[in-house]
């Protein structure tokens, strides 16, 4: 059974949001176990709509990066529906009073006038570049400087970007921002005050091309890291056709992973040659990247005179690091990760999609036990229940707000387009 736990069962996030860091921030806590509250407008937000989509137009995305949250319709261009998101946001309790955006505040929704609402307030803000300008991943990533060394060199030896379909800096700041309110909440309850915490996209990058070498092997050394298609920086990995038509990454991190693919493919002595040869010691990581084009002459015709079951049965239990580049059908048609073998995934009924594998918390806590994953809401699913457990509203003062066209509640989903 893919899985959530309880261990942040004591918190509430309100969160007002779109795309992936912050909903993802938000689907990390709630997976954790906290009551996380989407707000958005009575029609959805700027990502209910965002593609991959069903037949009918319900976002696989969005409900991929929204499960387990409460979801909440108001009319946010109105002061009303503001005042209302803002009562949510700002309602008592220990563990309540904290909100998480990365979108630009709403009159009434600013840090200031929640912290006026509630003195120790937690507000954790995700911007795109320090200065306030806009940003998103695609835009952050193209001036990190990874596009220029991702894929080979251009027709004419120069560098062609290649901006990496994974929006891995949104991924990254999503994580970072589940990190941040866990310590913002932390602090408020040893001191007993709560914060505004910013986080810029940008930064989340730049923090991270520092931590891996890449700037201070500039100012250092006065170098700057080349294209080199899929080969592996400093050390030895490679990819390799098969004899079906498949490719194979594999990987001599370590001297233990160097001899085994020898063994494995039982080209040991033709390999340790090549040290000599080249006057390189292939047991250092620098050796093997030196001789990493003489390495994968005598690999390449190993692999393509065999088919990609054959490579396997001649890795399995070997030690050799190494792995298929599958597409997504191949990933989810064949790969047993992928399916409820694996305890991270369940089958899921989500509301007009249909049953489909979708994962659970990718962490294992001995003292959390497993809770069912919940699907993601539909839109506006719990705004009657918020406005009456959270604000403590009768049911004649919500249906005013429904009259009025304030809040609303979940239209009917579309028709599911099918199950896998």
């Amino acid at each position: 059974m893919a899985t959530m736990n309880n261990l942040l069962a004591d918190l509430r996030i309100v969160e007002f949001s779109a795309f992936v860091a912050a909903p993802l921030g938000g689907m990390t806590m709630a997976q954790l176990g906290a009551e996380v509250i989407r707000i958005d407008p009575l029609k959805g937000g700027i990502d209910h709509n965002r593609w991959p989509v069903t037949a009918s137009g319900a976002s696989i995305y969005w409900a991929g990066l929204n499960k387990a949250k409460r979801s909440v319709a108001l009319a946010l261009d109105k002061a009303e529906g503001r005042e209302l998101a803002k009562a949510i946001a700002t309602a008592p309790g220990p563990g309540a009073g904290i909100v998480l955006t990365n979108l630009p505040p709403l009159p009434g929704l600013d840090y200031a006038s929640l912290k006026a609402a509630r003195d120790d307030v937690i507000v954790l803000r995700l911007i795109g570049n320090r200065d306030g300008s806009a940003a998103v991943d695609y835009t952050v990533n193209a001036a990190s400087g990874f596009p220029l060394v991702t894929g080979p060199q251009g027709e004419n030896g120069g560098p062609r970007p290649v901006n990496n379909v994974l929006p891995a800096w949104d991924v990254a700041t999503g994580l970072y921002l589940s990190t941040a309110l866990l310590a913002a909440e932390r602090h408020r309850t040893r001191a007993g005050a709560g914060q505004e915490v910013v986080a810029a996209l940008a930064d989340v990058m730049l923090a991270m091309v520092g931590h891996l070498g890449y700037i201070g092997d500039v100012q250092i050394n006065g170098t700057s890291r080349p294209p080199l298609g899929n080969d592996l920086y400093g050390s030895f990995g490679r990819d390799f056709a098969t004899a079906d038509g498949r490719r194979v990454m594999i990987i001599a991190l370590t001297p233990r992973q160097w001899r085994a693919l020898g063994r494995a493919t039982r080209l040991g002595e033709v390999l340790a040659a090549t040290g000599p040869s080249l006057g390189v010691d292939l047991d250092t990581e620098a050796g093997r990247f030196a001789a990493r084009d003489a390495i994968a002459e005598i690999v390449a015709p190993w692999c393509a005179a065999r088919t990609l079951g054959e490579i396997e049965t001649a890795f399995a239990g070997s030690g050799v690091l190494w792995g298929p580049f599958q597409d997504f059908a191949t990933l989810v048609g064949a790969d047993p990760r992928c399916s409820t073998d694996n305890p991270l995934f369940a089958e899921i009924d989500q509301p007009g999609i249909g049953r489909y594998l979708a994962p659970g918390l990718p962490l294992d806590f001995g003292a959390a036990p497993r809770q069912p994953t919940r699907p993601a809401p539909i839109l506006g699913q719990h705004t009657d229940e918020v406005l009456s457990q959270v604000l403590g509203l009768t049911a004649a003062e919500i249906g005013r707000l429904h009259d009025a066209g304030i809040a609303a509640g979940p239209e009917a989903a579309p028709e599911a387009s099918g199950s896998n």
